[in-house]
Parts: C-alpha cells; structure tokens; sequence
C-alpha cells in the first residue's frame, strides 16, 4: 500500500513529543495499526501521527501542532463517524479516547464528561443517581459527534435533543484558545457547537442537564413488514405521550431468542421503545404496541436505562463496513411508508436497519435558530444503511440505499441530519443547515479562517 508521507518539521515535532503526555503513534510502531482503526472499516487510512491526548494541553499542543504544519487534523472520539472522519492519510489524528473522565453533582442535575467518552461512559455514571440525559442508541457511540451534530436518541421526545441538554462547553479552537463556552460567555461559539458539528474547535468536555430517569420500560416489538403497522405507528407518535420514546425500525429479523426462528432473516418491522413514564402505565404501554399488529416477537421488560442503549451492540460492532444516507419528514407520509415496505423488502443483511427517530416533543420547544440544529420543524429523522461484512459487498449494495433515499426524498424536507450524512453528501451541507448556514459561515471565518477543522461535514469559511 502506498502512503503519503508528509515532510515533518523536526523541530516542531520535538516540541510536540515535549508537550504531550498521552503518547504519540508513528507508522512503524507495534500499536500503530491498532491506533489508526475507526468504527468504520470502510475506511483503513495511514495517518502520519496518532496523538493519544489524555488532558487538554494534549489538545492544544496537537493544534497547534497540525495547524502549523499545515496538515489535515482528523479529531476522533468514539470513532463513530461513518464518513471516516476520525481519520486520515498523512495527517495528524487527535485521538481523545483516554479523557474519560465524568463528575456527577446530582442535587444540581449536572455532569461534566469529558470529550473521549461513549454513552455507556455517561450512562453508567448518571445512573448511579437515578438521572440520565438523551444519547446515542449504540452506547459505544462517543458523545463529542453526536452532541455537536444535534443528537437523537430515546429520550429526545421528553427531554429534547443531545444538544438541547448541553449547558457548556471546553473548546480548543484553531489558534489554540483554550475557551469555556456558555450561554454568558462566547455564546457565539455555544450556540454553533449545538449542531454545527466539529467546525469550530475540539471540545475536550461538555456539560450536561440531567433529568430523573432510572429505569424504564423498554426494547423492541416486532411485526411483519407491512404499511398498515407503520400507519399505526404513525399514530401511535401523533398521540404525543413525550414519555414514550418510540424508535421505528425495518430490516430483517435478528437471530435472537424472543423471536421465533422461522422470522430470522424476513423483512419485519419493529418499535424499540422506551416508556419513562410510572410503572403502573407498563401494561397500557404493552397493549398499546400490541395494538399496531401482529406480533411476531417482543422483549419489552423493565430495565435499567444504560441497558436499553446496549441493545444495539452486539448487532453493530466495530469493524463492519457502513454506507449512510438521512432525511428528516414532516409527518410520516404515505409515501415515505411505501418507500419503507418497498426497500426494506430487500434489506441487504440483518446489520443494515432503517432507523426512524421522533423528534418532537421537547425537540419542537426550541426555536429553529436557537441552535444550529435548525430542523425544529421536523417530526422524524431518518438513518439509512447498508451495513454488511466486507467492502465488496457494502460497496455492491451502496445503490441499494442510494434509491431507497430517492424514493424518500419526494415525501421529505430539503436537507437531513449531518450525522445520518456520508462523505459524498457535502453538497447538502448549506440544505442540512437552512437558514443558519450564513451564521455559520461567518463564524467560521472568524473563528476558523484557515479551515483547520476541514474533516467534518464542513461549513467552509
């Protein structure tokens, strides 16, 4: 394999070893391999340094760093990003992984996690106090992407997006500031970390808003794969309980216990849901999923929250290969429901499921350019995927999802969420952003006019 290999300033690259403490990886050394691997093997690229940061003086001297050699600077946290973002040839990887750190004050329903952690991280550690906050459904998930993209997730109909719970933020923007970002001070900058993605900097901590939530009622419910379910489901949403958070999904049966053999491997649809409301309105909950049609297999039980963010787990680990496609809908046409029973006839593996996440609710109780997530008015989020076993096949099927996203795009709004998006949609980026695209662009040149934080879905300056 042929690598391109950047001249480095020795120099500088001595000042860099001198001020990092967590570790630098170059090509050669025995971690090197393990070091440059992401989420998604599609893409297995060479970068020239890994810096393992363990503190923000890691982060800082590593922008600078980058930003002075003017090389790509990919900034990884979990590693999640199905474009690949995490990584890079040549450049430098800013790999957050080991800040892992999280302070809980649950009087003041708050927790401080730092830029390198997963949902399961911040799970584990709010619910020792009876307190959660909305994150990602696949709890190896970082929480940097996800937060700055806007971030769906089980709770959002109750307590809003990832982002609508965020009260602060560290962040390290290309000159090498080290600045704490609020709604008082740098609102600028709070307000487009909500949703505008990494453009503006390396968070190395967040601040969440918790909410009382423990355990809950939770898993999925699996039906065959017909348009009536999916209109029951529709009204099922229109009905409005925020407790219930409701995720619609289709693809194939999984192989698990609770549904029967004879429907591993057929189209189906299911409801994952997670009711947070008292536990005498379970049984309501259970005949009321058990109302949208046949059947065929459930595990709905009570649970405690962090466990229902696992299910997903063992279904997606790292090392498969990913192709993404989003929309968001107004509503959840007809259209779009045929769309669903036609495509997901023909899901390509038991990996690749069409996610559908509400979000409104408490997600409609933010103003369109109170963040940077402007899709205020959007009722679902749709992820799509192709998600198989090696690059030939996920590369043969990315057609597959390519038209199952036309036949929804007639029946959806103009753009889609950044973190449902892959690396060929950045012509969508001013239609993911509306009417908050010139506010972002114009912070952008001010706060990034060299366009150091390129390896995102990226607002150019």
């Amino acid at each position: 394999m042929t690598t391109f290999a950047p001249t480095l300033d020795h120099r500088l690259l001595e000042r860099l070893r001198g001020a990092v403490r967590g570790g630098i990886v170059e090509p050669g050394d025995p971690d090197y391999d393990e070091a440059r691997k992401v989420y998604n093997a599609m893409h297995d690229k060479r970068p020239a340094l890994v810096v393992r940061a363990v503190d923000a003086g890691d982060v800082v001297a590593t922008v600078d760093f980058a930003r002075d050699q003017g090389l790509a600077l990919a900034v990884r946290g979990g590693g999640h990003s199905v474009p690949g973002y995490g990584t890079c040839d040549g450049g430098v990887v800013l790999d957050l992984g080991r800040m892992r750190g999280i302070r809980v004050d649950p009087d003041a329903r708050r927790a401080w996690v730092e830029g390198g952690c997963t949902w399961a991280d911040v799970n584990h550690a709010t619910y020792a106090f009876g307190t959660a906050t909305t994150g990602g459904i696949v709890s190896t998930t970082g929480v940097g992407g996800l937060t700055t993209g806007g971030g769906m997730g089980h709770l959002a109909r109750r307590c809003g997006l990832v982002c609508d719970n965020l009260l602060s933020v560290d962040l390290v923007t290309a000159d090498g500031s080290f600045l704490t970002c609020t709604d008082e001070q740098h609102a600028d900058l709070m307000w487009a970390v909500r949703g505008g993605g990494g453009n503006f900097g390396v968070v190395t901590s967040f601040s969440y808003r918790l909410h009382p939530v423990a355990d809950v009622l939770g898993g999925p419910t699996f039906y065959p794969l017909d348009a009536d379910v999916l209109r029951r489901y529709r009204e099922l949403i229109a009905e409005g309980d925020e407790k219930l958070g409701a995720l619609l999904v289709v693809g194939l049966g999984p192989p698990v216990p609770f549904l029967p053999e004879r429907w591993h491997g057929r189209p189906l649809c299911g409801v994952v849901a997670c009711w947070t409301g008292a536990q005498d309105g379970d049984d309501r909950i259970r005949d009321r999923l058990a109302a949208l049609g046949p059947v065929v297999g459930r595990h709905l039980e009570r649970m405690p929250y962090p466990l229902l963010n696992t299910l997903f787990d063992d279904l997606v680990p790292a090392g498969l290969f990913h192709y993404w496609k989003g929309a968001f809908t107004q509503g959840l046409p007809d259209g779009a429901i045929d769309a669903f029973v036609e495509y997901g006839a023909t899901t390509p593996s038991i990996q690749s499921v069409t996610v559908v996440f509400p979000v409104d609710g408490a997600c409609h109780r933010v103003g369109q350019r109170d963040t940077a997530f402007s899709y205020r008015d959007a009722d679902f989020s749709i992820a799509l995927s192709p998600t198989l076993t090696s690059r030939a096949e996920c590369e043969d099927r990315k057609e597959w999802v390519r038209g199952f996203h036309r036949a929804l795009l007639p029946h959806a709004m103009e753009g889609g969420y950044v973190n449902f998006m892959d690396g060929d949609d950045q012509d969508r980026v001013r239609a993911n952003y509306r009417d908050n695209h010139a506010r972002l662009t114009a912070l952008k040149r001010r706060y990034d006019p060299g366009n150091l934080f390129r390896l995102n879905h990226n607002i150019t300056p």
